[in-house]
């Protein structure tokens, strides 16, 4: 936690320099006149901003420790080290991912496949890439919707020939059309075989680029104006993680998530408290007794070694430490997702890790513990042109520069720091009770005792390991250099029963690692039955892609710190800018501006309430004609307990609902940082005040209520809906369809929608579809407004300009398009010359 902002500074220009593939020197600060003194003599060097050093000289991309492990762990053969090495010194290429709940992903990979495709490989044929293909699909991935190129994200930035296609990426990943992703990063979803009826769980879902592919296949086939039946919670414990979790789901304007802040290794069962204070309260009765999952994706914290392409800075970090340290973590968050999965359902463990403390050591002891309840999946067949490697049985653990082979070794050297579940076996061994004095020697100089002599000596020969009886091999490494990626590890689980009882143990706020070990005790992180809670005794489940320390991963955090979290009032965006404030403020202190919110038993948090105030839902739904088939009641929420100053009102599915009622019924259990779809917004100007209805439809919520408004609505021709996207503003008396201006002035004042009307459709009423185009303006007094981001008004010019090219090459509409082409390219000879200057 320490270190900051300095360090991250560093380690981000460490990182950029590196893609440069270029020296740097540290910006050199003001002379010192002591040191000028000092150095008069002329025989010292000048200072340089970094302390008299010198230069900063790049960090080399090698780590003997590490080359030294895995060629001990045998994770690849002797004869492909020398690609493996090569693959992992060079940048990372990017790679993104085509949106396809998208309403215009067709239209995106036609694009590529038919401009990209080409254009980029012809501008960079003189060498600078070095395969056929510069862009390309990738072969494993379903329906061509993720694609992979030859440059790395720093030569997307810097090289000027690729510049057409990076804007692209960088405006289409900001409207939610795609999403920039690593490769290996796409596969765990698809193992998880999510249908559009499941509830998934997604335990550490920071940064949040495989939340939203999870949300993409929920909502795959749904029809608009139509919600899923299933949905995702996304879950992350850091709370700045969370907010970008929230920022990149976002851009999915979905109504099926859900976005929490708890504890992975404790995430909350919520079953229905009879004591509940707010239980007489409720009316309904709950649909299900305690939240279980269909499909649970446990993409743990871990060392992060399968990154090192993409943070490179991590060669001079890593240590086997690293991935020991997260060993138990890893355990405890992957226990806790098979007790919350339902039985029959699937669960799929993964990491950014190489190591197999990290992979086959723990999925060998969620299997152990969980006796014939669980089984490993064989996904050998699924997805066969995903280049992937058989999981290890084999392999040995790395401690205190020493090799060991099985928990017996860890009994001569008396140490507590490595568990028998490490080994591929996972036998506890206990040491000899005459050895009492020997153990105490050890743990106060265990480099110095005459057992580290002796393993030291049997280690001159080789350290054998154990051998794993489970069938590991059904796991699946991902390495870099077989298909130009990353590294990732991916075990696919099935839950076949319900869990066996475990005894439950008393919290201890002792740290794991400074037990000794003659005291005899249990694994600390036992799961029990579906709905128990499991004991904490390592670092929290944040940071996902974040290496961490295995001092930070020893923290014992039994005893956790309460994060309140307080709104940023300075922020002008959506987003919530979550700030952590002391943990022991009163719920009603004033922070700032603004007052704490108390969600529950969460401080600082905004409250989720259930909106219920007829006279505005009335309002609206008289306003906007919204017709009964609509579902409204118990299906809008606020984050404000005042319904006189709700600024937002969200829309939750049913699944959603039914989640959030049970929450309430269980005090409250889940930590809600986001939720809902955001539906409709107070309008706060003066003109709006005085509108009939107080609330405007958001962008976000346009495509859900579209099909089911029946007011304040009016159909556009193409050159009037792309002149309101380039003014903004356009009078009424000057559209080119005389017609359509005086329908819009026929509306009442407020918010209205604006329907594109297909080029070739005639007069006659527009059935809304995926294909239909449109936007939310406003009613003024004289005028039509646009209430559309300039970002968002941007890609629909896009889309727009793609689909008249397409029609203009039909004869059919030859006369007609020429005509349509000419008035958009002179806007000033349809009478709007001046509307760009008014606006």
């Amino acid at each position: 936690m320490g270190g900051g902002r300095g360090r991250g500074n560093r380690s981000r220009t460490q990182r950029k320099h590196f893609r440069d593939g270029r020296e740097n020197v540290w910006k050199r600060s003001k002379p010192d006149p002591s040191a000028e003194a000092a150095n008069v003599d002329g025989n010292n060097e000048k200072t340089n901003g970094n302390n008299g050093r010198g230069p900063w000289q790049p960090f080399a991309t090698e780590n003997p420790a590490f080359d030294e492990y895995y060629k001990q762990q045998g994770i690849v053969s002797p004869q492909e080290w020398d690609s493996f090495i090569h693959f992992l010194r060079t940048p990372l290429p990017a790679a993104f991912r085509i949106n396809s709940s998208s309403q215009f992903c067709e239209d995106i990979k036609s694009q590529l496949e038919n401009d990209f495709m080409k254009s980029v490989q012809a501008e960079v044929a003189d060498g600078d890439s070095q395969e056929e293909g510069a862009i390309r699909p990738l072969p494993w991935y379903p329906d061509n919707l993720a694609w992979h190129s030859n440059f790395s994200r720093m030569q997307l930035r810097k090289n000027q020939t690729l510049e057409r296609f990076h804007e692209f990426l960088k405006l289409e990943n900001e409207i939610g059309n795609i999403t920039r992703q690593e490769a290996v990063s796409m596969v765990p979803p698809l193992f998880l075989d999510v249908r559009p009826e499941h509830f998934v769980l997604d335990m550490c879902a920071a940064p949040g680029s495989k939340t939203f592919q999870l949300l993409e296949i929920i909502y795959k086939s749904t029809k608009p104006g139509s919600l899923p039946d299933g949905m995702v919670i996304a879950n992350d414990l850091d709370v700045q993680r969370c907010n970008l979790l929230i920022h990149q789901t976002k851009r999915m304007c979905t109504a099926n998530l859900i976005v929490t802040n708890n504890e992975a290794q404790h995430f909350p069962g919520c079953r229905p408290n009879k004591n509940c204070s707010k239980a007489s309260e409720i009316e309904f009765e709950p649909q299900f007794s305690q939240l279980l999952f269909d499909r649970v994706l446990c993409d743990v914290p871990c060392s992060g070694d399968g990154t090192l392409r993409k943070a490179p800075d991590m060669w001079r970090k890593w240590n086997s430490g690293m991935g020991n340290g997260l060993h138990s973590l890893q355990i405890q968050i992957a226990m806790r997702g098979i007790s919350l999965l339902k039985v029959g359902g699937r669960m799929v463990y993964s990491t950014c890790s190489m190591n197999p403390v990290e992979n086959e050591a723990v999925v060998g002891e969620i299997l152990r513990r969980c006796g014939g309840s669980v089984e490993l999946v064989d996904v050998s067949n699924d997805f066969p042109q995903l280049i992937r490697r058989p999981g290890l049985r084999k392999w040995k653990v790395r401690d205190k520069n020493l090799w060991l082979g099985s928990h017996k070794d860890v009994c001569k050297l008396q140490t507590s720091g490595v568990l028998p579940s490490m080994f591929p076996s996972g036998i506890r061994h206990v040491a000899p009770a005459d050895d009492d004095q020997q153990h105490e020697d050890s743990m106060n100089s265990v480099e110095g005792s005459e057992a580290v002599k002796d393993l030291l000596t049997s280690q001159e020969d080789g350290v054998t390991p154990e051998v794993s009886d489970l069938p590991l091999e059904l796991c699946m490494r991902i390495m870099p250099h077989d298909q130009n990626s990353g590294a990732f590890f991916i075990a696919v689980l099935q839950k076949l029963s319900p869990l066996p009882a475990m005894e439950i143990k008393p919290a201890r706020k002792k740290n794991l690692f400074s037990k000794k070990l003659g005291q005899e005790s249990k694994s600390p992180d036992q799961d029990f039955e579906d709905g128990t809670e499991l004991e904490l005794e390592s670092e929290d489940a944040a940071g996902k892609e974040h290496p961490i320390s295995s001092s930070e991963a020893n923290a014992t955090i039994n005893e956790p710190a309460e994060t309140s979290l307080e709104l940023d009032p300075s922020n002008t965006g959506d987003e919530m800018v979550l700030e952590k404030v002391d943990g022991d403020t009163d719920p009603g202190k004033t922070i700032g501006k603004r007052k704490l919110q108390v969600q529950g038993n969460w401080k600082g948090v905004d409250p989720v309430n259930f909106f219920k105030d007829e006279a505005i839902i009335n309002s609206i739904k008289t306003f906007y004609g919204i017709d009964e088939s609509f579902p409204f009641s118990g299906h809008l929420i606020s984050r404000n307990n005042d319904n006189n100053h709700v600024k937002r009102i969200y829309y939750i599915s049913k699944s959603v609902k039914e989640v959030l009622e049970l929450n309430l019924l269980a005090g409250q259990q889940l930590k809600i940082a986001s939720v809902g779809l955001k539906m409709f917004e107070r309008q706060s100007s003066r003109e709006g005040t005085s509108a009939p209805c107080a609330f405007r439809i958001s962008s976000e919520g346009l495509p859900v209520i579209l099909p089911h408004i029946t007011k304040q609505i009016v159909y556009a021709s193409l050159v009037d809906f792309k002149h309101l996207l380039q003014y903004k503003t356009i009078k009424f008396a000057d559209f080119v369809d005389t017609e359509f201006g005086e329908k819009a002035s026929k509306l009442m004042m407020g918010c209205c929608v604006v329907v594109l009307r297909d080029i070739k459709s005639s007069s006659a009423p527009i059935q809304v579809d995926a294909s239909t185009i449109a936007i939310g303006c406003w009613r003024g007094r004289s005028s039509l407004s646009v209430m559309v981001t300039a970002i968002d008004c941007q890609e629909l010019l896009e889309r727009l300009s793609v689909r008249m090219n397409s029609v203009k090459d039909s004869p059919a509409q030859e006369c007609d398009n020429d005509q349509l082409m000419d008035t958009v390219d002179k806007p000033e000879e349809a009478g709007i010359g001046q509307l760009a200057t008014e606006s």
